[in-house]
């Protein structure tokens, strides 16, 4: 079944409702201006697609709507660290179970915001007390804001990204620039190397940029379009595309998935954040598509 199309099972708003996919709740907006679909399962979006544009966020096809892993695609919330910093892989937000805080809408789009507290389940994973909230603003545009605040008595530290995903043509016709030149190299285990002003795509990819651009381009040809990937409060950009080797290798991805792919991650990379009681951080990601 078509999970953009999977019956009401709870009418919030004219523009946002919530559907269910096997036992995970959705969060669907249908507006003049966009649709998009958000899995309380992870805070994840997995779906946006503005008015008169394809779809600007991927899912994979072989997604696994399970409330033990992530959902391969979308934009999976990595926090409180990113990658193999800690277990699990890329922390336990992105399977962790959200709340719905707010909606608002109006004439221009509509904003939704989850929110995340510690629990005891959590503290036994990273002993700190927290609050996240997640805000996505969707319109023409789309923009995706993750606000962390410590709640403890005591200072913590975090990593973190916003894993976005996003559709292409081919990703053998695209370039992206305006990433930097300088960046770690995971194939070769986190080697600092020095790349080009463009980036193009022959094998598999998963490089840190450590000095990108505020505003990275993904040029597409094939779909003749430009996606432009803002980032605030970032100190890195990941850059990633499995190629079919590793494709094969994962059940959750087709064998040519990688074909329509790419990610451009807004990464908090390294050492990361330390907030005192009290403070708080935003990592934001802004999403625009031009001609």
């Amino acid at each position: 079944m078509d999970i953009r199309n999977l019956p009401a099972i709870a009418v919030l708003s004219d523009a946002v409702t919530v559907c269910e996919f096997q036992g995970i709740k959705i969060i669907r907006v249908i507006h003049e201006t966009a649709e998009a679909g958000i899995s309380l399962h992870g805070g994840h979006l997995i779906w946006y697609k503005p008015a008169d544009e394809d779809d600007v966020i991927w899912l994979s096809e072989k997604a696994e709507f399970d409330t033990s892993k992530a959902i391969r695609g979308g934009v999976p919330v990595c926090w409180p660290w990113f990658g193999k910093a800690g277990t699990p892989s890329h922390g336990f937000a992105r399977n962790s179970q959200w709340s719905l805080k707010e909606h608002r809408e109006n004439e221009y789009g509509v904003i939704v915001a989850l929110e995340l507290e510690d629990s005891e389940a959590t503290r036994e994973i990273w002993p700190h007390k927290f609050h996240n909230q997640l805000t996505f603003e969707f319109g023409p545009q789309l923009k995706v804001s993750l606000t962390s605040t410590n709640t403890d008595d005591a200072d913590w530290s975090f990593s973190g990204a916003l894993h976005s995903y996003f559709h292409v043509g081919d990703i053998k016709d695209v370039v992206i620039t305006d990433m930097g030149q300088s960046y770690l190299d995971n194939i070769q285990n986190g080697k600092a190397c020095q790349g080009d002003e463009k980036l193009t795509f022959t094998q598999e990819t998963d490089r840190v940029y450590t000095q990108p651009q505020d505003t990275v381009t993904i040029s597409d040809s094939k779909l003749s379009r430009k996606i432009l990937v803002t980032n605030e409060g970032h100190n890195a950009a990941v850059i990633w595309n499995p190629w079919q080797e590793l494709s094969i290798s994962m059940a959750d991805m087709a064998d040519n998935s990688f074909e329509t792919m790419v990610c451009v991650e807004s990464t908090i990379h390294g050492e990361g954040v330390t907030l005192v009681p009290g403070e708080s951080h935003t990592l934001t990601t802004h999403i625009a598509v031009s001609k």
